[in-house]
């Protein structure tokens, strides 16, 4: 994937998860002892942040953001209800996505 797709990628998910609704069921919940709403704002404000540097995110915030990803990997398969499932699964493909870009990235 080149930068420009990448971009328009981030930029679609981006769009489409800001109108998402947070689902009710997770809020306050900490799966894994992860607090949701947190990795939820992380992961919001790591993307925002790349999508404001034209693709580019550094190095502190890649790190965070990878750490995020991991995180995410840990409370999927905790959270039962299927809006949360979905919300979660959404937004570790746009966190990851970006992951993939930032410095520090391991990709393999």
């Amino acid at each position: 994937m080149d930068e420009a797709e990448r971009l328009r990628d981030v930029s679609r998910l981006w769009e489409e998860h800001r109108r998402a609704v947070f689902p009710a069921d997770a809020r306050g919940a900490e799966p894994a002892g992860i607090d949701l709403v947190l990795l939820d704002a992380t992961v919001a404000g790591c993307v925002s942040g790349w999508l404001d540097g034209g693709g580019s995110l550094d190095a502190e915030r890649g790190r965070i953001l990878r750490d995020a990803v991991t995180d995410l990997g840990r409370v999927l398969p905790e959270i039962t209800g299927a809006d949360g499932s979905r919300y979660f699964r959404h937004l570790r493909r746009l966190a990851a996505l970006v992951s993939a870009a930032s410095p520090g990235a391991t990709l393999g």
